[in-house]
């Protein structure tokens, strides 16, 4: 992480609206001032006619002294029209509650979520928030209300992990819209029994839409930098093995690195977007994604 923000990656702070709203901001704004800097961020920056104003259309984007003028509501069109929405979904099974030096798997969600609803909603995007395990469901449905940005910071903070994933997709319409243009981002550590999880986010692609998985998984997890005998528990199911971390290693980063490269290869075969991210990866590489990704919906 860059030292600009990586101080800021504390449990006290990515669990409040302020700090999760300043932490998202240092990132975005830092992205924005560097080499990656696109004129798609920001409503009218690229101006190229006026166009009458449509039911529905945010208030903000109204040209007041075109009204003053003609009597007539007309909103200033940028070369690349930003109503999209922007939905995030995120995976609240008990899984993402794995912790490394303080810091979840959640917590890292958390930000990765809000730095991106940010730079969405800087863009004029309706952003709405999804959260589900089998227990329950969460839904934020996306406007473009100025206030909406911090009831999506406080609906990110309130989330709870337990369960596990649904094992069917019978909740997928309360998340999925297939009949509109849609950019989904799905966040996720992909710990799953069966095809549970692949299956799920591969029912939400369609012709219309834009969807991209960030996964999610630890230092440890890749590198499994233990040593002696080792007693590991699954979150979800509370069973544990233990096992010889010497006899083990070599076997379990062969088997990591094959499943990593299973997911990746299943996902882009489906044009669905994917990115991973380690504890300590920058947070940029999720927004030049969603720039990727949101350029293929002009």
């Amino acid at each position: 992480m860059k030292s600009s923000y990586k101080d800021l990656f504390q449990p006290n702070i990515i669990n409040s609206v302020s700090g999760l709203s300043l932490i998202a901001r240092v990132i975005v704004d830092g992205f924005l001032s560097g080499k990656h800097q696109s004129r798609r961020v920001g409503q009218g920056l690229e101006f190229s006619q006026y166009r009458g104003y449509q039911a529905g259309d945010d208030m903000r984007l109204l040209d007041w002294k075109m009204l003053a003028r003609s009597g007539r509501y007309y909103i200033k069109q940028a070369d690349i029209e930003t109503q999209v929405a922007v939905k995030f979904i995120i995976d609240a099974s008990a899984s993402m509650n794995y912790t490394e030096e303080g810091l979840s798997k959640m917590d890292y969600a958390r930000v990765l979520a809000a730095s991106l609803a940010y730079l969405a909603h800087q863009q004029g995007d309706a952003v709405g928030l999804f959260s589900l395990n089998n227990e329950k469901i969460n839904r934020l449905y996306p406007t473009t209300h100025k206030q909406h940005y911090n009831r999506i910071l406080a609906e990110l903070i309130q989330i709870k992990c337990a369960g596990i994933w649904p094992k069917t997709s019978d909740d997928i319409h309360k998340v999925h819209n297939r009949n509109h243009k849609e950019l989904l981002f799905f966040i996720t550590d992909m710990h799953e029994d069966d095809q549970e999880l692949s299956d799920w986010i591969g029912h939400l692609k369609t012709s219309k839409n834009e969807v991209a998985v960030l996964q999610i998984v630890g230092e440890n997890e890749t590198k499994f930098d233990y040593s002696g005998d080792v007693v590991f528990e699954d979150l979800e199911t509370n069973k544990r093995i233990q096992v010889n971390s010497k006899d083990v290693k070599q076997y379990y980063l062969n088997a990591f690195e094959e499943h990593l490269k299973k997911v990746k290869n299943s996902f882009l075969m489906k044009d669905i977007g994917y990115e991973l991210f380690h504890f300590n990866a920058p947070i940029e590489e999720g927004l030049k994604l969603f720039l990727k990704r949101r350029k293929s919906l002009s």
